[in-house]
Parts: C-alpha cells; structure tokens; sequence
C-alpha cells in the first residue's frame, strides 16, 4: 500500500517533507520551516547571539531548535570553534536552499491571502524608466473585472519582490539574479552618460567610453563595504549633482527624468540596456501567462 502524501502548511508548525540519508537509508523527515528562519538567521550574521536578538528569541532556544534541526538532517550544519561560528558546506547547501524554501512559503501565503480578499489582482513591477502603461491597458481590456497594479522596484529588491509573491511579475533590468526565475527578453535600449551640468563633457553631441577614462563611477549596483548603496533615480541625481560621481542610464530614464544640474549625453559604445519580464519559474498561473502573452504582443508593436 503506497505512503499517503506528505503535507505541508504554512503556518506557525510549519513543515515540509525530506529525506535525508541514515547510515545508507532514506528517512522521511518533517523538515520545520520555523527551524529554517532561524538557521537562516544564524547562518547570514554567523552569530548566535545577534541572532537570536534579531528573532527575539533567547540564545539558548536558538541553539537548542539549530541542534534540532542539524539532528532532523542528520548532518552538521555549522562549525563551532573558539573563533566563531562558520557554515559547513551542508550548511551553506541549506542557506541558498533556505532561502528559496522561505520565499516560497511567504509567496505561498500571500498569494493565498489575496485570493481570499478577491477580486482577481495581479501586480507588475517595473524599473525606472519603463513603460508599461499600454500593456497593463490592454491587459485590463481583455481581462474585465481583473484588478491590474503597478509597482516600481529596484535594483537590490527586484528578484526578493517577484519570489515572495509581493509583485506577480516584473519588467527587470540586468543585472538579474535567475535562480528560481523565468526571464523573457522583451528589447534593449541605448545608454547615455548621467553628468553634472558643469561637466566637462556637458554638452558634447555624444561620447565613447574612452572620454570617460578616468571618472568616478558610482558603484550604486555593487558598492564597497563603505559605501551607501544607491538604489533609486533619485539618489542617483544627488551622487551625480554633488559630484560624487558618474553614471551611465538608459535612455528611457533620461526622456522621463531630468534635472537643471543634470546632463545626459549618448555614449556610442556603451553596452546596451536589456529590459526583461520576470516571474517566478515555479509558479503556473493563467493570469501571468496571459499577462505575458500581451507583454509579447506588445513588443511586437514597438517593432
């Protein structure tokens, strides 16, 4: 007679099955998403007692539950020394695996939740600078009594958003973090270099890389341990207006926004941007493939 279906839930007992190997044999094992979070918790900050602040819950009850879990798994996750904690190689399996398995179940939960309140809604985000006015019209036209939102997201939250389930799908630009997503190329566009208006280039008809040698390059994508990160247009207008620095944009951003002490001007052989529509690559849903059929349609339009 075949096992009966493992279950899983999402609330505060939650569980998922797993079957981690026992002296050569596979042993079902209720894998706690709660013991999860906090593994994840420890495993980010290396540190117990930071930890468990962050979780609000003592130290010695967060160790107690990560013993439990390394004993649920049957491996060691961490090593303990009288340096600190570091992660073993399961336990770094389990923090790239942890993190989807949470994002998961908080998509899972919200997506849930949404259909309860009705009507049908469907969220897309967007970066700066892309337009997706048209097709979320045509969108609405075809789908009546669908309820169509709009969400800017940035550069260090747009994979996190479409993967807890916070926006549905989402015009991305590069670069994309892929794992656990689905990426259709829509069009890329040329990039113009953001300057001061006092700028020695200011004015210049156009640019190559090479006349920009030299410069401060705002590293608002990957910034040293130091800096401030930059995430929105806006902040880049205030690095740029001081002087901190250079930056290069796409185009649509520099037709939607502008500033008196901000310039643009088109750099040649800069590498082109890609926008690209996301979601997350497990989930099936008529209401995102539909909403790509017409984001497909509408790219043909704009030829």
């Amino acid at each position: 007679m075949a096992a009966p279906p493992s279950k899983t839930s999402f609330g505060g007992g939650d569980t998922l099955k797993a079957s981690p190997t026992t002296y050569g044999r596979a042993a079902p094992v209720d894998l706690d998403l709660r013991k999860v979070r906090y593994f994840v918790a420890v495993a980010e900050l290396l540190h117990f007692g930071r930890a468990a602040e962050q979780l609000h819950i003592a130290q010695p009850v967060l160790s107690r539950q990560i013993r439990s879990l390394e004993k649920d798994l049957d491996t060691a996750l961490f090593e303990r020394d009288s340096h600190g904690v570091s992660l073993t190689a399961a336990g770094r399996q389990l923090l790239d695996d942890g993190r989807a398995l949470l994002a998961s179940a908080n998509a899972t939960r919200r997506r849930v939740q949404r259909s309860a309140r009705g009507p049908h809604r469907l969220v897309v985000g967007f970066r700066a600078g892309v337009v997706i006015t048209h097709t979320l019209r045509a969108y609405g036209a075809a789908h009546p009594g669908m309820e169509v939102k709009a969400r800017r997201v940035e550069w260090d939250d747009q994979e996190q958003l479409i993967l807890d389930g916070t926006v549905d799908l989402a015009y991305l630009r590069r670069p994309i973090r892929e794992q656990g997503l689905t990426l259709l190329p829509l069009f890329t566009e040329a990039r113009v270099a953001m300057l001061p208006a006092d700028h020695r280039l200011a004015g210049k008809q156009d640019l190559v890389r090479a006349d920009l040698d030299g410069e401060t390059w705002l590293r608002y994508a990957d910034p040293g341990s130091d800096d401030v990160p930059i995430r929105s247009i806006e902040e880049k207008f205030e690095a740029v207006a001081s002087g901190a620095g250079i930056t290069l944009v796409p185009v649509s951003v520099a037709e939607q926004y502008s500033r008196p002490d901000i310039t643009y001007v088109p750099v040649t052989d800069a590498e082109p941007d890609e926008v690209i529509l996301t979601w997350e690559a497990a989930r099936r849903s008529p209401l995102i493939a539909a909403f790509v059929e017409t984001a497909q349609v509408a790219r043909g339009a704009r030829g």
